[in-house]
């Protein structure tokens, strides 16, 4: 008898527990595994879920868990609602500890589970265009309608239009439903490609030396600036276009090769976490201050190459989709201020991005009708005056209409702003 009345009261202050901490301390609508609990104010559970799908595992971990904080700031001041819909949040991890990055089989697990439980509406994601890849059709699919899908990071151009880079059947393969699902709010690489063209003519540079990864985002990016940089508009020589091997331990022979090509730049299509901080100290070492070295977005966070790479990264040049801190204004200034006192210092770029995926996948439920599908609709009628990235649609393909490219220089061991590009629209059609 007194073990019944413990256990009843135990319950009982259990159930009062959770409602006055709302479902934050309740259950994890997503696997454990790769979900935290629901962040959630307010009594019983939320009627709606939001995902984040982004890598938290890595070197770079400190980019990506900022990264959902700023989403879930931004739900909060939003009274975890969308209009008459109560929502929670999940951060939910596509990596794993033996790859240390994204790793195609969680994010596959991930894809199905979201499509499996109804609560979920919306992923905030993912960080990776390879990962998206394997994730949109999943959601595309998704039973109830297609799960919406905002990427604050997803650069590669196929995933939303043809292009010169692109493979066949792409973007339609993406879509097996035939509607689409997915949109993001950072430009494509064709134009990154342009942007670093015009960098490289810039910077008064006659030769580049491209290399690649293999994977999508990588080949992708290398191909769009190769594309743009043999452009009559820009007109520099392509000394070299190859692969890099991600498993190599050193880099020296291809350093050798590079620097008997006469090319007097390099760019290097990839990621940091792909063993990129080893490749820029042996092209530095063996290639010399005159030969510049230059990245795109994969080289973030740039304190993983300066951790890598040592003194080889000084000179690096990364660019990156969207702005830098320093130049957004109105709501955007004042986010990098509230939310620098939840980060503990200046926010990575990328949360202000993550903040406004949020900002527009909210605004997306707040439209509809509740179910999946509506809110996916709801997606590609975005018109956003004013917010944290400025004024901004969203086009039929998914795309974004504001499309800065900043490019960021490591000096004295640090990333400094250097130059923000918006490549003219002739170039990154060439791209």
């Amino acid at each position: 008898m007194k073990r019944r009345v413990s256990i009843s009261v135990l319950l009982a202050l259990g159930a009062m527990l959770a409602l006055a901490a709302g479902a934050s301390a309740s259950r994890s609508v997503l696997p454990s595994s790769s979900c935290g609990k629901v962040q959630y104010k307010g009594a019983g559970s939320p009627q709606v879920i939001i995902a984040s799908d982004l890598p938290l595992q890595g070197s770079g971990r400190s980019q990506t868990v900022q990264m959902t904080k700023a989403v879930n700031y931004i739900i909060a001041q939003h009274g975890y609602k969308a209009g008459k819909w109560t929502v929670g949040y999940q951060s939910c991890d596509d990596a794993t500890p033996q790859a240390g990055k994204w790793d195609s089989g969680k994010v596959s697990a991930n894809a199905q589970a979201y499509a499996a439980d109804k609560t979920v509406v919306g992923v905030i994601g993912t960080f990776n265009s390879g990962a998206a890849a394997i994730m949109i059709p999943i959601l595309n699919r998704a039973p109830g309608g297609a799960v919406a899908m905002v990427s604050p990071a997803n650069t590669y151009v196929g995933l939303t239009h043809a292009g010169p880079g692109t493979a066949p059947g792409e973007p339609g393969k993406y879509y097996p439903t035939g509607k689409r699902n997915y949109i993001r709010v950072v430009a494509a690489d064709d134009f990154q490609g342009a942007a670093n063209a015009v960098l490289a003519q810039m910077l008064g540079k006659k030769s580049v030396y491209i290399l690649n990864d293999k994977e999508a985002y990588g080949l992708g990016v290398a191909t769009n600036f190769k594309n743009a940089l043999t452009n009559k508009k820009i007109g520099i020589k392509v000394a070299g276009f190859e692969a890099w091997d991600p498993a190599a331990t050193t880099y020296e022979a291809l350093a050798t090769k590079i620097k008997q090509s006469g090319a007097d730049a390099v760019f290097i299509g990839g990621l940091v976490c792909e063993n990129g901080g080893k490749l820029v100290k042996d092209l530095s070492a063996g290639l010399g201050a005159g030969v510049q070295l230059m990245a795109p977005d994969g080289f973030t966070p740039i304190s993983a190459v300066v951790e890598g790479a040592g003194s080889g990264s000084e000179g690096l040049t990364v660019s990156v989709a969207g702005l830098p801190n320093a130049q957004l204004k109105g709501a955007g200034k004042a986010f990098i201020a509230g939310f620098g006192k939840v980060a503990g210092g200046e926010p990575d770029p990328y949360s202000v991005y993550a903040a406004q995926a949020a900002e527009v996948l909210l605004a997306a439920i707040a439209r509809s009708d509740g179910s999946r599908g509506s809110i996916s609709a709801q997606l590609f009628s975005t018109k956003v005056k004013n917010g944290l990235l400025g004024s901004f649609t969203i086009n039929k393909n998914g795309d974004t209409s504001s499309n800065p490219v900043a490019i960021y220089r490591i000096k004295g061991g640090k990333s400094t702003d250097f130059k923000v590009i918006v490549p003219p629209v002739d170039l990154v059609a060439a791209a």
